[in-house]
């Protein structure tokens, strides 16, 4: 335990920014508890007013949480979230960050993820490579990833790319933690394409065979493969089913080890997601919002090579 509390200290500092006297508000649920107790301690030991809520697991990632959190999570100036499930793309966090508070999601952190792999980044060179990528996606009316003779065009046309560096030191500031992403949501309606997901995905984790994917009009038409069934939220209705995100993983430093969280982190993979964009850009509310990791693709805005079979370009 003192271990996982020094390293919270870490956390919290560097890339939190926590000053004495704020308010350090740690929700978490009854799988990640040993995890939220030792941010909670860390935070104290900093001189802060910290703070634990736990909370019963949520059923799907994007779930809202209680309402008494939601409001709690308003009125605090650091939340951070090692939950099971993720709250990074609620209303709640949404709301939280419009009222000023720097918030660290980290769904599906694990002790040993605590410790090794994409935390131990250095965040400095993370945000350096997120800010430039998420200024291309910014700027790009398409995306095109090509994987294994297939191809998925995705219209970016008025939409802002958002880094996730890590780095979350100013009022409003919210990202996942670990980190190292840039990512956008694009227009609803705006894909169209076949894809191949096979380093992992939300509802299966880290994946022994391919998952197929086909994509018309934004929406998720048909996924086969290995544990597919697991997705049947995703083809329940078109709003589940709506491709909400692309992402591009910047940090080095992160493993593919079946979790979301770090996965979607990878140097030089690219993901995409269904369900829920509101948080980011988007206008889509759905029951969820699953990832999944493309690993060695080849990506292209506005025909622009930024990664070549998982190396970048740029």
């Amino acid at each position: 335990m003192k271990d996982l509390v020094k390293i919270a200290e870490q956390v919290l500092v560097s890339c939190l920014g926590v000053k004495k006297e704020e308010s350090v508000l740690v929700i978490t649920d009854d799988t990640r508890k040993e995890i939220g107790e030792a941010l909670y301690e860390a935070s104290c030991h900093l001189g802060c007013e910290g703070m634990l809520l736990v909370m019963k697991e949520r059923e799907v990632s994007g779930q809202e949480p209680p309402k008494a959190v939601a409001e709690a999570m308003k009125a605090a100036d650091v939340v951070i979230a090692p939950t099971a499930k993720s709250l990074t793309h609620t209303s709640a966090r949404i709301e939280a960050a419009a009222a000023g508070t720097r918030v660290a999601t980290m769904p599906g952190i694990t002790k040993e993820m605590f410790s090794k792999g994409a935390m131990t980044a250095d965040y400095g060179e993370v945000e350096k490579l997120t800010a430039k990528i998420t200024d291309m996606l910014t700027k790009a009316d398409n995306a095109r990833i090509e994987k294994d003779g297939m191809v998925l065009n995705i219209s970016l046309k008025g939409r802002d790319g958002v880094p996730s560096p890590g780095v979350y030191k100013e009022a409003g500031k919210c990202g996942n933690l670990p980190s190292g992403e840039a990512y956008i949501a694009p227009l609803e309606d705006g894909s169209d394409g076949e894809m191949i997901i096979d380093g992992s995905m939300v509802g299966i984790g880290k994946l022994e065979s391919p998952l197929h994917m086909k994509i018309s009009g934004g929406k998720l038409r048909q996924v086969t493969g290995e544990k597919s069934e697991n997705l049947d939220i995703l083809l329940k209705n078109e709003v589940n089913g709506t491709l909400c995100e692309l992402g591009i993983g910047t940090n080095e430093a992160a493993i593919l080890n079946g979790i979301i969280l770090e996965d979607e982190k990878v140097y030089g993979t690219v993901h995409i997601a269904f369900g829920t964009n509101t948080s980011f850009g988007g206008v889509n509310k759905a029951e969820c919002h699953m990832d999944g990791i493309i690993l060695k693709p080849t990506l292209y805005l506005d025909d622009a090579l930024v990664i070549k079979e998982g190396v970048f370009q740029v």
